[in-house]
């Protein structure tokens, strides 16, 4: 591991990640939590623009369409954004983990079909599961919500993590398989070893950088779909929805997370283009970083953790290990009597 902190491309990327949730804490810290807000600028005197604030020195990033300082909202929102990806990936690979272990040593017969049922699910986008599972959660009803943000912040990590984990189980049950029928893991099964014995002892200790680098990838996977909700108007903790049919505001999100700020401001990109180019812009830089991170944790580790393509394995039977081990047995006796005899 000491060598990651000197790989430049993870430690650029560490830096980036560290700066927005470093950054949005100690902006919230010093400025509070409620973005600056300009209503018009003047010059001599005279009002001269109003909201949307196009990018100046006051406004790095302009102003939305209610004054508020983007940049200040973004800084604000990062730390949700990148912290409740982060929270999906880790559940996403909690629940996986054990369950591809399951998949690659007690179901070796079942794994064929098991990846043939999963393998359709790969290209189906996972956007419309999320939309179809938690638009119910999300959206607000015009009646308001009856469960609190936290409670809808937790059922929106849930079901997001629960979207993907057959594909990633399956994917670690592969990998798991293949190393199931390595020579080292043959001769602990002919010794004795139980599967839960060499998942612990063995499988875990060789699949661990691995795991790491498909943990960045789910976080990766969940900011991109934490993207597109944004569009489709489902935030982070809930959508507030106006219901007057007379000056009803547009939906928007409760707290300033990156999603709900692209997915508010996209409706601006013709006339007001920096609106959504900002948090855009914050999901691309994030994304990169961590992907910055994933290559220099691979170089790092000397290309040890590239996922390799899955392969057809010789399928050795509990049978065959059976009667490796009689036969080992069998030599063991012989060998005894023989010593007995030579004394």
């Amino acid at each position: 591991m000491k060598s990651v902190w000197r790989q430049p491309l993870f430690l650029i990327g560490f830096g980036i990640v560290a700066f927005f949730l470093g950054g949005s804490y100690v902006f919230e810290w010093i400025f509070g939590n409620v973005p600056k807000q300009t209503f018009f600028i003047e010059e001599n005197g005279r009002a001269v623009e109003g909201p949307p604030i196009s990018p100046s020195w006051m406004h790095p990033l302009g102003t939305d369409q209610f004054g508020y300082d983007m940049l200040a909202k973004i800084m604000l929102g990062a730390k949700y954004t990148i912290l409740a990806a982060m929270a999906v990936a880790a559940l996403r690979m909690l629940i996986a983990i054990p369950l591809g272990f399951v998949i690659g040593t007690y179901f070796q017969r079942q794994r064929t079909w098991i990846n043939a049922l999963i393998d359709p699910i790969h290209y189906v986008p996972m956007t419309i599961f999320a939309v179809l599972l938690l638009t119910p959660i999300l959206w607000m009803p015009e009646e308001g919500f009856s469960t609190t943000i936290n409670e809808r912040i937790i059922f929106q990590v849930i079901i997001m993590a629960l979207i993907t984990v057959p594909i990633v189980a399956t994917l670690i049950g592969n990998e798991a398989n293949l190393l199931y029928h390595q020579e080292y893991i043959l001769a602990a099964r002919t010794l004795g070893a139980s599967r839960r014995r060499i998942i612990i002892r063995h499988l875990t200790p060789q699949l661990r950088e691995k795991m790491l680098v498909l943990y960045g990838q789910q976080v990766v996977e969940s900011l991109i779909i934490f993207a597109h909700l944004g569009l489709l108007q489902l935030f982070l903790g809930g959508t507030d929805v106006d219901y007057d049919p007379m000056f009803g505001d547009p939906p928007k999100s409760i707290s300033f997370e990156w999603a709900g700020i692209f997915g508010n401001s996209f409706q601006y990109l013709q006339g007001a283009p920096w609106l959504p180019l900002g948090p855009a812009v914050s999901f691309a830089i994030v994304i990169l970083a961590i992907a910055a991170m994933i290559e220099g944790y691979t170089r790092a580790m000397n290309g040890k953790v590239k996922l390799t393509k899955r392969k057809k394995m010789a399928f050795v039977s509990d049978e065959t290990i059976e009667w490796n081990q009689q036969q080992l047995k069998s030599k063991l006796i012989l060998l005894k009597k023989d010593m007995t005899a030579s004394k």
